[in-house]
């Protein structure tokens, strides 16, 4: 394993906040097939120091009073969601993977590059109008984003905003959920 690239790090907080996370972030080879190269978040996580820091850039960035709940997509996203709902009072909702709710629940599906994939979220997540903030530790292809911006809005959700620790800038997920604007601490 090894650090992600830290010296030229950008990102759309500016590149302190860009190097911050890129120094927690560890690059792990062959995972979870031969060449590719995972990009592991727990470092960050589990450092409560920079933890905070990242979760306050994502709150200043937002504003506190731009969003009323905050969506985490599974399972990462949930610990991100998470501690922006705690730091600004807000509620949090989970985006699952199908199955995984015990109350009715809206449904969309998409494609993976081997499949296809379902998420769910309660059909009453949301009140008309609520306004959203999705979050997740990382934008690869934007298939999974895409899809959960679409059911928060099919939901009754307003997506007021989309933010993720890292995004992989070469597989075009930024360009796929335009004009969505993205918010991506890290871009590699």
């Amino acid at each position: 394993m090894t650090e992600t690239h830290s010296a030229a790090a950008h990102g759309d907080s500016g590149p302190e906040v860009a190097r911050l996370v890129a120094s927690r972030v560890l690059d792990v080879p062959d995972f979870p097939k031969p060449g590719v190269m995972f990009k592991d978040l727990m470092p960050l996580f589990a450092d409560g120091k920079v933890f905070r820091e990242v979760i306050d850039e994502i709150v200043a960035y937002h504003g506190r009073d731009t969003f009323d709940v905050v969506v985490g997509i599974e399972a990462r996203g949930f610990v991100v969601a998470a501690a922006i709902a705690y730091a600004t009072g807000v509620g949090v909702v989970p985006v699952r993977k199908a199955g995984k709710l015990p109350r009715p629940a809206h449904s969309v599906s998409y494609e993976l590059e081997y499949g296809e994939a379902t998420l769910e979220v309660h059909e009453d997540a949301f009140t008309a109008g609520h306004r959203v903030l999705v979050v997740d530790d990382v934008l690869a292809t934007g298939g999974t984003a895409e899809a959960t911006l679409d059911l928060v809005e099919r939901a009754g959700g307003t997506v007021s905003g989309f933010t993720v620790l890292l995004e992989l800038g070469f597989l075009g997920g930024r360009e796929r959920l335009a004009p969505r604007p993205v918010h991506a601490l890290l871009t590699v």
